[in-house]
């Protein structure tokens, strides 16, 4: 079967964040799914399988080296630009694809080429994380944990941001998916960087599924639903979000950068 690794959210290879795209044609056991994201060994891998259902198009799980997760943005953008791009689907028709645990996505290509997500806002919650400033090396102004299990850490400097260095290892150990933090911007509405060490990813380029949970905080705090975002990553990323009440849109660009064919199938 054909794999494709992509770039997504960009506009020019060898930034934005890879993931690897297996288009199954049959059902696959998770364990195999679960190798294969392991030998690709990028923060995510996708495998699409088309569905004879009216309700959706496709089904659509992603596995980092380590875990399934269940949301993940870019290895979405990057399933929907494979689809497109090898005309599987037509230009003009939306892609609904069938999750296990975040219900129908919706992808739609505009006229630019850009793609845009209908995903579900996972705003956080105020809380409490102990350790957490002693982890990141610096004090965040707010912190918040949402239902994906993410923590928020807000700070007042982009700058600072763009200079963390946490400590990976005792992030590790902290009782979450990942952790992202954040802080507003000047080019951009806001910036962010996502660690998520415990499930296998050190620093992931740029996470859609982040912007899920920033959309909402920073159009609450900035009055405003239509918002820039850039994911400060050493490879860097750009995402153009809309806060919709429980939904959220996210919109960007992917760039195909290898195609090749798995030689080993489902066993």
């Amino acid at each position: 079967m054909r794999i494709h690794v992509v770039d997504a959210f960009t506009d020019r290879p060898f930034a934005g964040n890879p993931a690897a795209v297996c288009v199954l044609a049959t059902p696959a056991d998770a364990g195999w799914m679960q190798r294969v994201a392991m030998e690709m060994n990028l923060s995510e891998t996708a495998f699409p399988r088309p569905l004879d259902d009216p309700g959706a198009d496709f089904e659509l799980r992603w596995f980092t080296p380590k875990v399934e997760v269940a949301l993940c943005g870019h290895a979405t953008l990057g399933s929907a630009h494979v689809l497109y791009e090898t005309g599987a689907v037509p230009p003009g028709r939306p892609i609904r694809f069938r999750t296990l645990h975040s219900g129908v996505l919706t992808v739609t290509r505009g006229g630019d080429g850009t793609l845009a997500m209908d995903f579900p806002a996972c705003p956080p919650d105020k809380a409490d994380v102990p350790g957490l400033a002693e982890v990141l090396g610096v004090s965040p102004s707010w912190t918040g944990r949402n239902t994906q299990n993410d923590i928020l850490a807000v700070i007042d400097d982009a700058e600072a941001v763009r200079t963390l260095t946490p400590d990976l290892t005792a992030l590790a150990r902290i009782d979450a998916r990942g952790v992202c933090v954040t802080a507003a911007g000047t080019d951009h509405d806001f910036v962010s960087r996502f660690f998520a060490p415990a499930v296998g990813v050190p620093e992931d380029p740029v996470t859609g599924s982040a912007h899920c949970m920033l959309a909402p905080f920073w159009a609450g705090r900035l009055g405003r639903r239509q918002m820039r975002a850039h994911q400060a990553s050493p490879r860097g990323g750009e995402v153009r979000v809309e806060a919709r009440g429980d939904r959220v849109t996210l919109i960007g660009s992917a760039v195909t950068v290898i195609e090749g064919t798995l030689r080993v199938g489902p066993s």
